[in-house]
């Protein structure tokens, strides 16, 4: 694949994820929406499947990684060229910004009866259920420690996925991030989840926003970078010791 068609699909299948991902935040929260009350389950299963159907989109052109935390953790563990790893951030973040004016596209009356300029944030970008951002880093450093993991050990060839399944079993393993751990701070787990629709939220005309939070905007780009690279580490260091375990027996 050229390098163009890899940036492209990285800006696809963020779009997309972010479309379907900020449209289940809307129908569930919305005052006016068929949705409304849907629940957390709904939240995250429609995310695990926002990412399942992105990635079987793109998969076999870019990876499908729709992450820069992903994507960075893959370039320092030598997973991915280091060269693609600029353009492969600025395609996502693009990507989530576009996909989430999208979602504005298909809500935008809907937001505009809101009454809560809380609400109209939320169904964009995270935030904490309680506002302690040292802590807020922890959570989404473990999720996506968790996330990046889950996503090595699904693609470790001794597990023998077939690689069809793999998109499903990760937006099953982003399902189960988001029932274990969201609660705390709705699961970014990926930068550009958070800051491309923040960054969509700031500059669209939605009657009655609000502010968009930007104090808190650089929790879900630190707590998931640093959870990714810890991540693949960690996943890095096990295979290796138990290499070396069954070398020796």
């Amino acid at each position: 694949m050229s390098t163009t068609s890899m940036y492209l699909a990285e800006f696809i299948g963020t779009a997309l994820l972010l479309l379907l991902g900020n449209g289940v935040n809307m129908t569930l929260s919305l005052r006016k929406s068929y949705g409304k009350n849907g629940g957390w389950i709904c939240t995250c299963l429609g995310w695990g499947m926002a990412v399942t159907m992105s990635a079987y989109l793109t998969g076999w052109v870019s990876g499908a990684h729709l992450n820069p935390a992903l994507s960075i953790a893959l370039a320092i563990s030598g997973r991915m060229d280091a060269a693609l790893l600029p353009g492969y951030i600025i395609a996502q973040v693009l990507g989530a910004m576009f996909g989430a004016m999208l979602a504005y596209l298909v809500y935008k009356d809907l937001l505009d009866e809101e009454p809560d300029s809380g609400t109209k944030l939320g169904v964009f970008s995270t935030g904490p259920a309680i506002d302690n951002k040292p802590w807020n880093v922890v959570t989404e450093f473990i999720g996506t420690a968790i996330l990046v993991i889950g996503i090595l050990a699904i693609g470790y060839g001794k597990n023998q996925v077939d690689p069809g399944m793999g998109p499903f079993l990760v937006g099953m393993l982003i399902f189960v991030i988001g029932m274990s751990t969201g609660g705390a701070t709705g699961f970014a787990i990926n930068p550009a989840r958070d800051l491309g629709p923040r960054i969509a939220h700031a500059i669209l005309p939605i009657k009655g926003k609000g502010g968009s939070n930007w104090g808190y905007s650089w929790v879900p780009v630190v707590g998931p970078i640093l959870g990714a690279v810890v991540g693949a580490l960690l996943f890095d260091a096990f295979v290796g010791e138990c290499i070396v375990c069954a070398a020796s027996l």
